[in-house]
């Protein structure tokens, strides 16, 4: 039972995906115990799962997954793997680590986008789901994809059974996907974006507390939040339920 549980009705909130950049095991038994609940997804960033060992790494896949929490090894790990030509031992791994989902992307490594859909596909054959994410990890090539061309890639990974499409945002949050160079909302390509993708199906880093409050005061506490630091989960939960000046009374 949660303090002050009288001040709470049901409400509909989004999914919280956390990034995970090497936290120890110890220190999730106790955290999980705090913050557990509120959180639906857990990437393993970039390339970290292949720096721990595995049986440590099962560990704590499973602790997360004792909280219903959904793992899985950040996009980067994938993009690696396809470029030393082991994606058949990629997803023999995840299978034996037991992840409950895997991440599709091109940040880094260019991927002709019929391999992107037969990427897909095979993953969710093998019983994954997929989250793929839209967008480039340098700022300059990020730059050229436009809102149209964005719009069109999220259409065509979902039309291939992509669970969820991350909108790019990086852990700054500056100058990349859908935010200016000071981390700002380009709110003319939200507001294009959501005219034709659902944003059920979408998932918006926002590493800044100000996207957070934007992004709740704009589609509500239903919206889907990525790339959120692991201390910041209880804050993030705070805002989404108005229990902060942000979104006092409007939630």
């Amino acid at each position: 039972m949660l303090a002050f549980e009288f001040l709470y009705s049901p409400y509909n909130r989004g999914i919280t995906l956390v990034l995970d950049k090497g936290l120890p095991i110890k220190f999730i038994e106790d955290y999980l115990k705090i913050c557990g609940e509120y959180i639906d997804y857990i990437k393993l960033g970039w390339g970290t799962s292949a720096t721990i060992n595995k049986d440590l790494l099962k560990n704590k896949i499973r602790l997360y997954q004792d909280y219903n929490i959904k793992v899985y090894p950040g996009g980067t790990l994938f993009e690696y793997c396809i470029l030393k030509d082991k994606f058949n031992e990629f997803l023999d791994e995840c299978k034996d680590l037991n992840f409950d989902a895997i991440e599709i992307s091109d940040g880094s490594l260019y991927i002709e986008k019929e391999d992107r859909g037969e990427y897909i596909k095979r993953v969710k054959e093998e019983g994954f789901e997929v989250l793929t994410e839209v967008g480039k990890k340098n700022i300059e090539k990020d730059k050229l994809l436009s809102i149209d061309k964005r719009i069109e890639l999220i259409k065509f990974d979902l039309d291939n059974g992509a669970d969820y499409v991350i909108i790019e945002g990086r852990e700054s949050g500056k100058g990349i996907g859908v935010y200016d160079k000071n981390g700002n909302v380009k709110e003319d390509e939200i507001n294009k974006l959501v005219n034709f993708i659902d944003i059920k199906n979408l998932i918006f880093e926002a590493p800044q507390k100000h996207q957070q409050v934007y992004f709740i005061k704009k589609f509500g506490s239903k919206v889907n939040l990525g790339n959120i630091a692991y201390d910041e989960v209880i804050s993030l939960e705070t805002l989404r339920r108005g229990l902060r000046g942000d979104t006092f009374g409007i939630i």
